[in-house]
């Protein structure tokens, strides 16, 4: 079965769409750590990050650097932070998370809950520094 990131790269789940190419989609965290907490992937479905092809691995950081950049530049935050640990959804990804302090990077503390609307908004924003 197909993991929720396919999925959601297929069309079949929906997700706030930040940038996407022929072989990499990134898209807002449902439940962020801060806002614009954006989640890059490779479209082919690999659960292990580091068992991606060299060129597809170098091409996914380089679209995520992209997508940092444009993140800088849509909220607020002093630098984009950068984690990977692939655990909960069997598809590499990468997180970039917008912070101004080191703890902001804590994934052990309580999420954001967001509406819709400022979702759509913070993703708009983030898609037209693309």
């Amino acid at each position: 079965m197909a993991s929720i990131f396919s999925r959601i790269v297929a069309g079949e789940i929906p997700c706030y769409k930040v940038a996407e190419d022929e072989r990499f989609f990134a898209f807002l965290d449902i439940s962020p750590m801060a806002k614009g907490h954006t989640l890059v992937i490779p479209k082919q479905e690999v659960d292990y990050i580091f068992d991606i092809d060299d060129e597809t691995y170098n091409g996914l950081m380089a679209f995520a650097r992209k997508v940092a950049r444009a993140l800088e530049g849509a909220v607020e935050c002093k630098r984009v932070g950068v984690a990977v640990m692939g655990l909960e959804v069997p598809h590499a990804h990468v997180h970039l998370i917008p912070i101004t302090t080191e703890g902001d990077m804590n994934f052990f503390r309580e999420k954001l809950s967001l509406p819709a609307e400022e979702m759509a908004a913070i993703a708009a924003r983030i898609a037209e520094k693309m």
